[in-house]
């Protein structure tokens, strides 16, 4: 049935003649038709026409819609990346400017559903580095926190407002926990987890327990520790479970022990439900920020008396392992584990770590008053008989180690051998019978000192209790990229994400952080002195050659990609060839859109204004545009603001695109556009920034530039091509166009250089912010009579020789001539 309904559902949910009221049904289906059977859906191709409905009117069917990119976008997070763009556009539009019908209005919160299902969406996704996405989001969050400043006295408004509070200062928190906002939102949640209603000290707790996994400082935090700890008491176990999840989340090397030691004491009137992740918390918590090792051994071992049977293997495991590998540790944890022994109630998982302690290190204490081998076996064995078979069994291999060690107490140990070799349990009687063998050979076989060697240490080993806490926690539905008690995994995802964020841009005018132009021009003819090169023989490319992908080509690696594939078309590929080497003119155009562009650059950082006017009667709806950068390391292209979800009917609006060259790069950005004209349809051409933009000419004399020619040398620092021409009319070369597209491309024509005047000479300097500045040189010389023309260009990198040089050719070929 699902594979026979979902195109159906599908068609009736983007269909613009379907009303309101099916268009939610429809999603809703699509919802339960994915999440039972996953694989009916075309998820990653539905992506962008299932976007575009959150631009809707009807906040319902957007409501609607929102749940179903939730779930979608979960599994296919690269898919639907523009949900992240259209969802803060949707909250600033409710939150900011008031854009919503009054029958969404609940309690005087607009949509509070829509909200809480938005700020979660956007919290599946690493936070943004488009400024204006930033700076709209920073603002939606700001208005909601100042909304909550003051409780209402109508509980309705009240919830409706803490649960878009909540989700969106977990949002916060995801995004910079060292945001002025955090800081806003940690007062916020100090008021709350004191208050009188059990929702809100629930959703406070839990909130400051996500801050707490984050952040790198808790002194906020730590204010209130009294408070949270008194929740542990609190009449409603999910507000225990959640004191439980900060206090494990705050806890650090300077209360470590006040934590601890407020857990232990909890733990013996706690919950049964609560127990087990009790003492799986607080074993995790004391090795890892145990002081002394004493600390440690003492407070594991009450652990063990308390919990009882509570205690997992794992916690036991890892206690043997640390006193194992420790050896100034192994006489205490011998004496301390004695005592507890001694006690009238010992549980199992103490007997065992009793029998491994005592069977390896209970030689190190005997001869201790009160700790003698007897002693030792008394105590230990009177504990066997409440055991189960595998401890008794473990309590075997701890007597024959005694056997090595303890002669003086051997025939009891013996005697229980003997005893043992006629239990019912196999594996009891295999090892009696085997012990009492390797007990009866004589004194002088080395054959039981060799079997009872002392273990050696275990080697280098990840606790295994944390995966144990992650397995309780188990998977949900919501993938969201933090969970309680993740400290160390959430601060390495930060970390990484500040690292890989990218700086905003400055003012391409020359204010903040641009670079200003050189004009000494020492110094700009120093830049082209190459360095300890060779000068060798040139060499000709052939334009079969040349590394020139084609539009389809690169189609097909976006494609793989998820990035629309390329508009492409004669008229379309003229366009953005005049652009390279001019500063403004059509990109794009047909019956619906036109596509404008004009730049201007600045040294290393550029500014790109894009206007795209609707030649239609009626509005493009769902209208977004998106930037898709190649090699974000070398360029960095980003929008200053978002474009309006709606384009009416004969109009224009502009988008400017801050651009800044970090290194040489050869794909232009990809501009994006989709809307809804009928049916949904997407457009995406290239922008042209290429590297030639970052070029300023640069005035050299004859003997200067054919001095650095030669340094700079031949291949690999020299690109050069041979390439067909057209003449004109008369039969002669267009100099003066070959003379504006090497200008146009940044280059400063210098004469009187080439003997030949047919020939073109150019000198330029490449900004970039990360490589520096690069010279570049080219000789341009055409041949009338073979209608050929071959451009050179050396430059101190490579890399910058070849793509510049294929950048010039293109709007010089015969192609782009006629």
């Amino acid at each position: 049935m699902a594979e026979a309904l979902a195109e159906d559902v599908h068609r009736l949910l983007i269909s613009p003649t379907s009303e309101n009221f099916v268009r939610k049904k429809a999603a809703l289906t699509l919802l339960r038709l994915y999440r039972k059977h996953p694989d009916v859906i075309p998820a990653a191709e539905w992506a962008l026409r299932i976007v575009s409905i959150m631009d809707d009117m009807d906040l319902g069917v957007v409501l609607c819609v929102t749940s179903l990119v939730m779930a979608l976008a979960q599994d296919h997070l690269d898919a639907y990346a523009v949900c992240y763009q259209k969802a803060v556009d949707r909250l600033n539009r409710l939150v900011v400017e008031h854009e919503y019908a009054a029958t969404y209005a609940y309690y005087k919160v607009p949509s509070p559903w829509l909200q809480v299902k938005l700020l979660r969406l956007l919290q599946y996704y690493p936070p943004s580095d488009d400024p204006a996405i930033q700076t709209m989001l920073h603002e939606v969050l700001q208005t909601i926190m100042n909304n909550c400043a003051e409780p209402s006295r109508n509980v309705q408004h009240n919830n409706a407002q803490h649960a878009v509070l909540f989700e969106a200062i977990s949002l916060a928190i995801h995004i910079d926990t060292n945001s002025p906002l955090v800081n806003t939102a940690a007062i916020l949640l100090a008021r709350f987890i004191s208050s009188k209603e059990t929702n809100v000290r629930y959703l406070g707790l839990d909130t400051m327990a996500h801050l707490a996994a984050r952040t790198d400082n808790l002194g906020a935090i730590k204010k209130h520790q009294g408070t949270i700890i008194l929740s542990l008491r609190d009449k409603d176990i999910s507000v225990r479970r959640r004191a439980l999840d900060l206090l494990y989340s705050m806890c650090d090397v300077d209360n470590s022990e006040l934590i601890v030691g407020e857990l232990l004491r909890y733990l013996k009137v706690a919950d049964y439900a609560l127990r087990e992740e009790m003492v799986l918390k607080i074993a995790i918590l004391t090795e890892k920020y145990a002081s002394t090792y004493k600390w440690y051994v003492d407070t594991i071992l009450e652990l063990l008396s308390a919990a009882g049977d509570h205690v997992g293997e794992e916690v036991w495991y890892r206690v043997v392992q640390i006193v194992t590998n420790t050896e100034d540790l192994q006489p205490y944890a011998a004496k301390v584990v004695f005592e507890y022994l001694k006690s009238p109630s010992s549980h199992e998982s103490l007997v065992k770590v009793g029998g491994y302690i005592l069977g390896e290190y209970g030689h190190l204490i005997a001869n201790d008053p009160g700790y003698s081998p007897i002693e030792q076996f008394q105590v230990l064995h009177s504990k066997s008989q409440f055991c189960m078979a595998p401890t008794r069994a473990l309590l075997l291999s701890t007597y024959i180690k005694w056997v090595n060690v303890f002669p003086e107490i051997k025939p009891q140990l013996v005697n229980v051998f003997e005893r043992y070799r006629h239990v019912l349990d196999v594996d009891l009687q295999q090892r009696a019978c085997e012990f009492y063998a390797l007990a009866s050979r004589p004194v002088e076989d080395e054959l039981l000192q060799n079997v009872c060697e002392e273990i050696p240490p275990f080697p280098p080993r990840e606790s295994a209790l944390l995966g144990r806490l992650n397995r309780k926690h188990g998977d949900t539905e919501d993938k969201r990229t933090w969970i309680h008690g993740g400290k160390e995994a959430n601060l390495e995802r930060e970390a990484s994400r500040r690292m890989s964020r990218k700086p905003t841009l400055g003012d391409v005018n020359g204010n903040g952080t641009a670079a200003t132009k050189l004009v000494i021009s020492q110094d700009i003819t120093n830049s082209l002195i190459g360095l300890d090169l060779s000068d060798s023989p040139v060499t000709t490319q052939s334009p079969a050659s040349m590394p020139d992908a084609t539009p389809q080509q690169s189609s097909a690696v976006l494609a793989e990609k998820g990035i629309p594939r390329l508009t492409a078309g004669p008229n379309v590929d003229r366009w953005f060839e005049k652009l390279l080497y001019t500063a403004e003119g059509v990109l794009y155009e047909d019956v619906q859109l036109q596509i404008g562009v004009k730049s201007r650059y600045h040294g290393h950082l550029g500014q790109v204004a894009i206007y795209i006017g609707n030649k239609m009667s009626a509005p493009l709806t769902s209208f977004t545009m998106t930037l898709h950068v190649p090699d974000s390391e070398a360029l960095t292209a980003t929008f200053t603001k978002i474009a309006p979800n709606i384009l009416g009917s004969r109009t224009q609006t502009q988008q400017v695109v801050q651009v800044e060259c970090k290194k040489p790069f050869k794909n232009p950005p990809i501009m994006s556009v989709s809307f809804l004209a009928g049916a949904h349809q997407t457009i995406a051409v290239r922008l042209p920034i290429v590297i030639t933009k970052f070029l300023d000419g640069v005035k050299l004399g004859q003997a200067d530039f054919f001095e650095r020619w030669k340094l700079i040398g031949g291949p690999p620092r020299e690109s050069q091509s041979v390439f067909p021409i057209s003449l004109d009319a008369s039969g002669h070369i267009d100099l003066v166009h070959q003379r504006q597209v090497v200008t146009g491309h940044g280059f400063q024509a210098l004469e009187g250089i080439d003997p030949n005047p047919s020939n073109l000479v150019g000198a330029g300097i490449l900004h970039m912010s990360v490589d520096g500045k690069v010279g570049c040189l080219m000789r341009l010389e055409p041949n009338r009579e073979a209608k050929l023309s071959r451009v050179t260009v050396r430059s101190t990198s490579e890399d910058v020789a070849a793509e510049v040089q294929t950048l010039i050719q293109k709007p010089l070929g015969v192609d782009s001539m006629t």
